[in-house]
């Protein structure tokens, strides 16, 4: 009994302090209203600065960091980087609190990218700490935690801007309270002992297991498979056309969602100018984030063929999705383009589980978190390439009406290219002979892995 106490201790532990920093580093309250914010007058930036000047430095500083974090994350054991993050996160607060002006705003964005590519640093430690019969609970808990920091942000911004409780300025100091809260959790988390690349090898050469005590010949064998077949794992998660196609799908529409989510409050502000409307960006984020949890919630119990019709849903609601960001644009109404990115934000969350569900159900834990990495990356490549194209005044920096009627027109050639693919693998191809690529043997494996994923995602 002591022993499957202390057993529970050593898991809910790091568990509870992950969710609190999950929790209090995720609510923003000004995040929803930060073009009005930056346009107004406590900034004084027009719509267009902000727009081709400022936010494309996020997208490239998270490009140009994304690679190095990720292994410096590993190297260092994830703590320490979960620990910069939060004093990263801390540091642009205050830069968009107490700075002004276009360079300025720049070095804030440059700041928030470092800190949206130490995400990688916040599963990974629970991983690292969690024993695998651990993860559903731990990931499912720590997901919650976010996803209410970014509810409870979002609502919380929504009544203090819309009774007037408190000033912007007022709100970003609120926010590096919240920071602070966050900052204390992430020091008094354990220190992992191990990680998934470099300190597994640093112990199979050593011959110990991180503790001091002597590996056995079976662990170092393990040890040196896992690090001489890194790149053999990669290339065979992309020999299979099932994964290839879902991985592809992710890459493509994770760009443009980014693109949209980053970009939607300067279309708001177009339609409805904040200066004459008492905006509800707040109540739409919370809104949407609610209602596409429950979407990706419920999918977990649909008993749909995915391998069978995955891709022509994927092909439909893309179409659906491409709809909904013409009628943002073309309506010139602030409650259809509200309702629109709802629809949007949701079944972008609908669609990422489904494919993170497919592409876990034929992988193991580690190969996972390589092609999610990988897909990640890829998305966010396509992504630098629109931004310096479209969005940046040194490129064709068009206007923001210009800019969604792209991104519509994006989702809309994804749709038709995964539509038909969707047919074409429908009526030509058997669904059952992709599935026997996988060694029986881990068959049971790749469900429990299944479950893990849709558990991650919400």
């Amino acid at each position: 009994t002591r022993r499957k106490s202390q057993e529970i201790l050593d898991w809910k532990y790091p568990t509870v302090l992950l969710c609190i920093y999950g929790f209090f580093s995720t609510v923003k309250p000004l995040e929803p209203f930060l073009i009005p914010f930056l346009t107004g007058p406590d900034k004084n930036l027009t719509i267009e600065q902000v727009t081709n000047q400022i936010f494309p430095v996020w997208t490239y500083s998270y490009l140009a960091v994304l690679v190095p974090v990720f292994l410096l994350t590993d190297w260092l054991r994830y703590k320490p980087v979960v620990i910069f993050q939060c004093l990263v996160l801390f540091s642009t607060t205050a830069m968009l609190l107490w700075c002004n002006g276009v360079l300025e705003m720049q070095a804030m964005q440059f700041t928030y990218g470092v800190v949206t590519s130490c995400d990688v640093a916040y599963f990974t430690y629970l991983y690292s700490v969690v024993e695998f019969k651990h993860y559903l609970k731990a990931t499912s808990y720590c997901r919650t935690a976010q996803l209410l920091g970014y509810t409870v942000g979002s609502v919380l911004g929504q009544i203090l801007v819309s009774f007037e409780l408190m000033s912007y300025d007022n709100i970003l100091v609120f926010t590096l309270v919240l920071t602070g809260i966050a900052l204390i959790s992430s020091i008094l988390l354990p220190m992992p002992k191990t990680s998934m690349f470099f300190h597994q090898m640093r112990s199979a050469r050593g011959e110990t297991d991180g503790e001091g005590h002597p590996r056995s010949e079976c662990e170092l064998v393990v040890d040196y498979k896992k690090s001489a077949g890194f790149k053999m794992d990669f290339l065979q998660c992309f020999s299979s056309r099932t994964l290839l196609v879902w991985s592809a799908w992710w890459a493509l529409a994770t760009c443009g969602y980014n693109q949209t989510v980053n970009y939607v409050q300067s279309l708001w502000d177009y339609v409805e100018p904040s200066s004459n409307f008492t905006v509800y960006n707040g109540g739409v984020e919370a809104l949407s984030n609610l209602i596409g949890a429950a979407a990706a919630y419920g999918i977990g119990f649909s008993s749909a063929d995915w391998s069978r019709w995955g891709e022509v849903a994927l092909g439909a609601l893309s179409a659906l999705e491409g709809g909904a960001l013409f009628a943002m644009v073309f309506s010139a109404n602030i409650w259809v383009c509200y309702c629109g990115y709802i629809i949007f934000k949701s079944l972008y969350m609908l669609l990422i589980t489904i494919a993170m569900f497919q592409i876990a159900a034929g992988l193991n834990m580690e190969r996972y978190a390589l092609v999610f990495g990988a897909n990640t990356f890829c998305a966010l490549v396509l992504q630098t390439i629109i931004t310096s194209v479209v969005v940046d005044s040194s490129g064709l920096g068009v206007d923001i009406v210009t800019q969604f009627t792209v991104y519509g027109t994006y989702f809309s050639i994804i749709a038709l290219i995964f539509f038909l693919s969707g047919l074409y693998t429908t009526m030509c191809r058997k669904p059952e002979m992709e599935t026997q690529r996988e060694n029986p043997e881990e068959m049971f494996k790749a469900e429990d892995d299944a479950q893990i994923i849709i558990g991650t995602k919400f």
